[in-house]
């Protein structure tokens, strides 16, 4: 989704619940900034889609929770509050939420011009403050390119490209797959 940045109040965390729960379009909320999600192109839709499809496919009979961009996840040791476009949470803790989840092990991020460089900087460094979390995926939405930011058994983050031909390892849930089976259909630029 594409985040831009309008005139709202500043509100307190619990004010900014109410205050969405009133609104028509999905706000996250930022250090105390409110951030209006936008709605993205046609193979960004499909890409996320796809992400859906095939984590609540392979992990249908587990006891994780698979993400859309309608589930916001709170950011670990924060107030901040996000939509990626897919996440994965296997944590028994977000079971006893019903607003957001907190411990993703898995966030995909289908990337725009707009928020590429935010999705990949700022973000990434709120997202990696959570110790559950073990792969951060950036997707491309017009070529075939995927980039995976996943934290090793000594809590390196390692970036990992991965493009036409390549077969892609989720290792936070156990899932590998050909990059194809994202860009299947799609059109490119």
């Amino acid at each position: 989704m594409i985040v831009a940045k309008e005139q709202f109040p500043v509100l307190t965390p619990e004010e900014y619940f109410i205050w969405e729960e009133k609104q028509l379009e999905k706000h996250e909320y930022i250090n105390g900034q409110i951030y209006v999600m936008t709605g993205g192109t046609v193979n960004h839709g499909r890409i996320a889609i796809r992400f859906t499809a095939m984590f609540e496919t392979h992990l249908e009979n587990t006891n994780c929770i698979i993400g859309n961009s309608d589930i916001k996840i709170k950011m670990a040791n924060t107030h901040n509050y996000s939509y990626p476009d897919a996440s994965v949470t296997c944590d028994n803790r977000d079971k006893n939420t019903h607003d957001y989840i907190t411990y993703p092990c898995l966030i995909v991020e289908v990337l725009s011009d707009s928020t590429e460089a935010y999705d990949r900087g700022k973000k990434f460094r709120m997202y990696r403050q959570n110790p559950i979390l073990q792969d951060y995926l950036l997707v491309s939405s017009t070529r075939i390119e995927i980039d995976l930011y996943h934290k090793n058994k000594v809590g390196e983050w390692i970036i990992i490209n991965y493009q036409e031909g390549d077969t892609i390892e989720l290792k936070s849930i156990n899932l590998s797959f050909p990059i194809e089976q994202v860009y299947r259909n799609l059109s490119l630029n």
